[in-house]
């Protein structure tokens, strides 16, 4: 299960206000300046509003709370809870990801098949995700979603605890009992063990097909040791399903889905590629301009191709992006014109969005300086390859070449102002 947003509980709204000033911010525009948030996103998570996964834990880890402790995860949802977000998934919003859909699905149904979604954040791999589970579903598969957001630092910093919860959760969510004292002995190894309780107990006890669906597998690429071993897993479990052998049947009832932002390459070794060259690889594009036409006018609004590319030269086909902003235009909260104004501002709806990039940038200063040369540059650059790559698979650049241009202008223009003010 994926949770989209948590909130407080309310029983623990005092002691995280109180959290706030010991933690030496005299106001709330203070921590939300220091996290690079918006100042709503901070109060909503002081006064018990759903936040977004990642800000909530973010929060919690700079005022030194445990998330867990004081999240209300009884009133948790799996559901997308902010207007947009259900917007996304509502079929009579929905823009088909063409061809990836069709893509997944048809690799799906192949015993033992192994698919790789990958994109930079908030590209809509998660709801594609979604779709495709509900489609197989229909078909009488059974599916498993496991979030890595779930799991805490405890978890992924030691693989065998990791392991072990892996295990329970993938038995959690099937509805099966936990048997890990069963089948687990520490003589074998965790990977071994992992495919022992997979191969004998939980394949063993399901009778139809089974999707496991891991999202969000790049917090588990963030910690080297762990994701060495988990992708050599995952590339077993493949190879298995393949060899023909006694255990090959029981293996072709697994398909696996493997969900993850690409922005964790920019803190990584790009020679090193943890799940290289397995599987289907479904690298997530851009909406093109009929699809951001199509998506408007889903929305009752009667653009025509002017207004869509006035958008798209600010924001580019970034599906949350555009998302955002139709959202916005539909409900009258903003004009097309003043959107495009406010755009690449700290008061513009996508503030939350550019800070999270600019506190990315500022952990890499190499990475930056890259950046502040390609934002204030008019034509495409050259840049040395290893930046190039990182700030593409960020989502930040296009890449044509061996050059590059800031994928839009609201990232030009806003990192232009914000990184030159960095420099020395």
């Amino acid at each position: 299960m994926f949770l989209r947003s948590l909130k407080v509980h309310k029983d623990h709204i005092d002691k995280v206000k109180l959290a706030v000033k010991r933690n030496g911010y005299p106001r709330q525009k203070d921590l939300a300046e220091d996290l690079f948030f918006s100042l709503a996103t901070v109060n909503n998570f002081l006064n018990g509003k759903p936040v977004d996964n990642g800000n909530f834990k973010e929060i919690c880890r700079r005022l030194a709370l445990d998330w867990q402790a004081i999240a209300d995860l009884d009133d948790a949802s799996d559901q997308p809870d902010s207007p947009e977000e259900q917007e996304l998934l509502a079929p009579d919003f929905y823009v088909e990801r063409v061809p990836y859909e069709s893509q997944c699905y048809q690799a799906i149904l192949k015993p033992g098949a192994l698919i790789r979604i990958k994109a930079p954040q908030q590209m809509g791999k998660t709801t594609l995700l979604e779709k495709v589970l509900s489609k197989v579903r229909g078909q009488g598969y059974q599916t498993l979603t496991l979030s890595f957001e779930l799991a805490d630092s405890t978890v992924l910093c030691n693989l065998r605890q990791f392991s072990r919860w892996f295990c329970a959760s993938s038995a959690q969510s099937l509805g099966l009992p936990n048997k890990l004292d069963e089948f687990w002995d520490d003589i074998f190894g965790c990977n071994s063990n992992s495919t022992d309780y997979f191969q004998n107990y939980l394949l063993a006890e399901i009778k139809s097909p089974l999707v496991l669906a891991l999202d969000n597998v790049d917090l588990v690429f963030e910690h080297p040791t762990i994701a060495d071993d988990f992708c050599r897993l995952l590339r077993g479990w493949y190879d298995i399903a393949r060899r023909g052998d006694r255990n090959s049947t029981i293996w072709k009832k697994l398909r696996l889905v493997v969900v993850h932002s690409t922005e964790i390459y920019s803190g990584l070794d790009i020679n090193r590629s943890p799940l290289g060259g397995i599987g289907l690889i479904i690298e997530l594009s851009e909406f093109s301009q009929q699809q951001v036409q199509d998506l408007a006018q889903r929305h009752g609004l009667d653009w025509k191709i002017a207004e869509v590319e006035q958008l798209m030269t600010m924001v580019g086909g970034n599906p949350y992006l555009v998302q955002l902003a139709v959202h916005h235009i539909k409900n009258q909260d903003i004009t097309l014109e003043q959107l495009l104004l406010s755009s690449p501002t700290e008061a513009g709806i996508y503030s939350d969005h550019l800070r999270r990039h600019l506190k990315n940038l500022q952990q890499n200063p190499e990475l930056a300086a890259a950046f502040s040369t390609v934002v204030t540059a008019n034509h495409w650059v050259q840049i040395e390859s290893e930046q190039a790559f990182k700030l593409n698979s960020m989502g930040l650049v296009n890449l044509q070449d061996n050059e590059v241009m800031p994928r839009c202008n609201l990232y030009r223009q806003y990192f232009r102002d914000r990184l030159k003010k960095e420099s020395p």
